[in-house]
């Protein structure tokens, strides 16, 4: 089932899409706002674009995960310039407080305590580090931030200084000393700490393309830490971590850890490429099967973020809080299947079967593309949403038994996902390859 926001967007989808309804499409959303990037003036993303009245939600602030998949995703439609700022500005940044990195390698500070770790969530505007508690301890954003520096660099869009260097090869000195493969982290979702594939995924990937740039000899080896024997040494501890959890998110057996489906492995898949062909086809039929619902796909099952009601059950101060030593109580607040539902992952999905529409040119692919791509653009805000129309939200959420989007609306990762879905609907069409196309 389809359901549309927008009524300009549905004016455009089609049962049979050609390149030109594609491109048609991508032109209305651009010409209308609904793929504004605006960067600070060093190159990085505010999470969204706020109104006013949001403000208190803190996603005026960067994040280092959604910076890497908005970098990604302009990378991908010829925003080298952009990327390579962004990504120079986040080196700044980490090399400005890299005694985070050195004291946890040295063994003078606690890891356990996630304050003492790289903060993930900082300002901005002046690179420095806020002061309220979070959910720092997130192997799987500095591992995104590893995996596009180093991609820049093997693509030779980014040639780093001795001092950059320097601060790559602190990146699996820290992750040793944590034992990533077995470390309990916050992940994508900065909650309760556990050990999670989706985490360990990302660092695989990004030590991978470490070694595949030290293999090239665009960047020297180092002794301890970052040579060749000691990436392959650590990647292999990921990569057992790996076969034992997947599909799983998390196989622990404290229930509050424990979970069997997350949406966050769809990022293993796209952008990482990091799971195999058949527990990546698993990952993906079970995140359809068991988080997708009509207005957008779950984050997991019993995700009490944005649950039913959320601004009547919570206050302002508390909405964006830190609930990772604390979750119980928000779980309190959810009533079965009504999780929020996000926007962040069809497009994504879209992609995923466009990238597998590619390699195959199977046509149930192709339509599986299209089908995720309609229901990302049914996802566009409508002018009575309270938001500006043709806008990607954050998520929808029950609010007096209708869903509606948040306040973080628009988000720039949801945007950046867009973007991409667009953009691989274009590849599968072009002539030689695509052929129009019915949705069902």
């Amino acid at each position: 089932m389809l359901i549309i926001q927008n009524s300009e967007i549905l004016n455009l989808m089609k049962d049979r899409y050609v390149l030109s309804d594609i491109e048609s499409i991508k032109q209305t959303l651009i010409r209308r706002g609904a793929f504004r990037f605006p960067s600070l003036s060093n190159g990085l993303f505010s999470a969204a674009l706020l109104q006013a009245e949001a403000k208190y939600t803190g996603y005026d602030n960067v994040w280092v995960r959604d910076n890497i998949h908005i970098a990604n995703s302009l990378l991908h439609e010829g925003g080298s310039k952009a990327a390579v700022k962004n990504l120079k500005a986040l080196m700044k940044y980490f090399k400005k407080h890299r005694h985070r990195f050195e004291h946890i390698i040295e063994g003078k500070a606690d890891h356990t305590n996630p304050m003492h770790r790289p903060h993930i969530k900082f300002n901005g505007h002046t690179l420095e580090e806020n002061q309220e508690k979070w959910a720092h301890a997130q192997n799987d954003a500095l591992g995104y931030f590893l995996w596009l520096y180093c991609k820049l660099i093997l693509e030779r869009h980014i040639s780093p200084s001795p001092e950059d260097c320097g601060m790559l090869y602190l990146f699996p000195r820290y992750w040793e000393a944590v034992k990533y493969w077995q470390d309990e982290d916050s992940g994508h979702w900065e909650e309760v700490r556990k050990i999670s594939a989706s985490s360990i995924g990302v660092v695989v990937s990004a030590l991978t393309l470490l070694k595949k740039a030290l293999e090239a000899q665009l960047i020297p080896e180092q002794k301890p830490g970052c040579t060749l024997k000691s990436l392959e040494k650590l990647i292999h501890r990921g990569s057992e971590a790996l076969e034992r959890i997947l599909p799983w998110e998390c196989r622990q057996d404290d229930p509050l850890k424990q979970r069997r489906y997350d949406s966050a492995l769809l990022f293993l898949l796209y952008p990482l490429e990091a799971v195999g062909d058949e527990k990546a086809e698993l990952i993906l039929q079970e995140v359809k099967a068991r988080l997708q619902g009509d207005y957008g796909i779950k984050r997991y099952l019993g995700d009490s973020f944005w649950c039913a009601n959320y601004k009547e059950k919570l206050g302002r101060d508390v909405r964006t809080a830190d609930f990772s030593d604390s979750i119980e109580q928000r779980d309190a607040m959810l009533k079965q299947d009504e999780e929020a539902q996000w926007c962040i992952f069809d497009p994504i999905i879209s992609v995923i079967h466009g990238n597998l529409y590619l390699r195959s040119c199977d046509p149930e692919h192709l339509k599986e593309q299209a089908f995720y791509f309609n229901r990302s653009l049914g996802q566009l805000t409508c002018s009575s949403s309270g938001f500006s129309p043709l806008r990607c939200p954050e998520l929808y959420y029950l609010e007096n038994g209708r869903y509606r989007p948040n306040d973080v609306t628009p988000l720039l990762w949801t945007q950046a996902n867009l973007y991409l879905a667009i953009n691989a609907m274009k590849k599968s069409l072009k002539p030689g390859r695509g052929r129009k196309i019915k949705i069902s």
